[in-house]
């Protein structure tokens, strides 16, 4: 295959991608941003007080009467569907913290507004994979010979694999991406974990495995980041969006500061509510805008162009009357799952490679992504990469390792914990997908907690490639950030 077909490939899969992408975001954003409005449906629909004032004294009934035993009963405290900490829970609900309720509604959670957005979302995504595939090959760049559902099958059995994607795209397209997703169901009512998981699920069989399993392999990077730093975005701008507008849309007292902060955070849905308080009726019901970018090809010599889209996704009301949300947070939160399980990591580490590769060791940047799930247990995605010199042609070859590694601490309760490491992943040369080579690791090393939020650790990894028949070790010092309030 020559360079200019490897180029032309890469194209076709970038402008797949790309309409996927739009869409499948637009229409996720859409539905997250309608979870809010959806609420208000019910208030719609409550009697006018003009109404209820027609009925005479002597309809009024207490049925049933009022007595000590139905007391609870009657004046029970009634579930929020909107905001998980405004939710009564059971006093032992969090005895067990990863429990997962995202496939019910046991706690007042909506269930029935997350899975008619789930729903929503899938016949929007898979609606346009089937258009795609209807436009014509020079528009699509799709291969109709060999076949939509060929090239997805292709692309699944090939993957998971180390993807190339810009810094843009891996750090800041999919944790937005993911946020979207998180967001759909926080915003139903769930708690932060459980709009993690569902994030997870969203972002691996909707989004890697489905939609963009049709133009290119699934990534590794992206079925950790997307979820994991969705979970951060989204909370994030989750709290922050209402904080805003539980302060009446004003920051710092100026009303000019918050309507910034609200249009940064979703520029088309803040356009929407000025238009909407312009007429005084819902013109516009629902709306959000994304940044893309992406790296197009072009030329005979692997050139590229970066390009940047702004896309834009409305739903239009029904020009009814219109009234501005209200918001109400409680500072209730008992939930010991939240952002600060979340860790990221840089380091420095030193490679000793078996002799069979033919390249010296050397020195190697260490990062790391992953959750903290509690004081003794962790698992995280591991990347270490650097030049190594090669033994025959005397050149710097690339080195790179990624794993998924568990740790298991031992003296928890202490600042100095040792611990125990074991994952399993692929070294990789040149960048070159055919070098890669799978292995196991395990290995030792100690944790130092300097406070909630950064910790030092040093280890020790022996690594093992059965198909390879090499053994290397890597010793590393890794700095390591939680996010939020840290450690607990």
């Amino acid at each position: 295959m020559t360079i200019t077909d490897r180029n032309s490939n890469k194209a076709k899969s970038y402008t797949i991608k790309r309409i996927a992408l739009a869409v499948s975001l637009a229409s996720a954003a859409l539905f997250s941003s309608q979870a809010l409005a959806q609420a208000e449906v019910s208030d719609d629909e409550k009697p006018q007080a003009s109404e209820i004032v027609k009925n005479t004294e002597s309809d009024i009934k207490l049925n049933p009467d009022i007595t000590v035993e139905n007391l609870d009963e009657i004046y029970r405290e009634m579930a929020t569907n909107t905001i998980w900490e405004n939710t009564p829970q059971p006093a032992d609900f969090y005895n067990s913290p990863f429990q997962v309720s995202i496939f019910s509604d046991a706690n007042g959670e909506d269930s029935d507004r997350l899975w008619s957005q789930t729903n929503s979302i899938f016949a929007y995504g898979f609606g346009v994979i089937g258009l795609i595939a209807l436009l014509p090959e020079d528009i699509s760049n799709w291969d109709k010979e060999e076949g939509i559902f060929s090239k997805w099958s292709d692309n699944v059995k090939g993957g998971p694999v180390w993807d190339r994607d810009t810094g843009m795209l891996n750090l800041i397209g999919h944790p937005y991406f993911g946020g979207v997703y998180y967001q759909v169901a926080r915003k139903s009512g769930y708690r932060q974990w459980d709009a993690f998981m569902y994030a997870t699920i969203m972002s691996t069989f909707y989004w890697e495995y489905g939609i963009e399993a049709f133009a290119e392999v699934p990534s590794i990077q992206d079925l950790v980041i997307t979820p994991v730093l969705g979970w951060a975005y989204g909370e994030w701008a989750y709290n922050t969006e209402m904080d805003i507008r539980e302060e009446g849309g004003a920051v710092w007292g100026s009303d000019m500061l918050g309507s910034t902060a609200l249009f940064f955070l979703d520029p088309v849905d803040s356009m929407s509510v000025g238009i909407n308080n312009l007429f005084g009726k819902e013109i516009i019901k629902a709306g959000t805008g994304f940044v893309s970018f992406n790296e197009i090809p072009y030329g005979d010599t692997g050139q590229t162009d970066t390009q940047i889209n702004f896309n834009v996704s409305l739903q239009l009301g029904d020009g009814g009357s219109y009234s501005q949300k209200s918001y109400k947070r409680s500072s209730h939160k008992r939930d010991p799952i939240d952002t600060g399980i979340i860790g990221v990591s840089y380091g420095v580490g030193n490679v000793t490679l078996d002799d069979l590769w033919g390249v010296d060791g050397g020195t190697t940047t260490e990062y790391s992504l992953g959750l903290y799930f509690t004081r003794q247990f962790s698992s995280r995605l591991t990347y270490s990469k650097g030049k190594l010199t090669n033994n025959v042609s005397a050149a710097d070859d690339n080195y790179e390792n990624y794993s998924l590694d568990s740790q298991f601490y031992f003296n928890a309760e202490n600042d100095i914990r040792p611990y125990l490491t074991a994952g399993f992943g692929e070294t990789l040369w040149r960048r070159e997908i055919d070098t890669k080579r799978f292995q196991v690791n395990a290995g030792v090393g100690a944790h130092y907690k300097i406070n909630n939020n950064f910790a030092l650790q040093l280890d020790w990894r022996f690594y093992h490639s059965t198909n390879a028949n090499t053994s290397d070790h890597n010793t590393s010092l890794r700095l390591i950030y939680l996010l939020g309030n840290g450690e607990r």
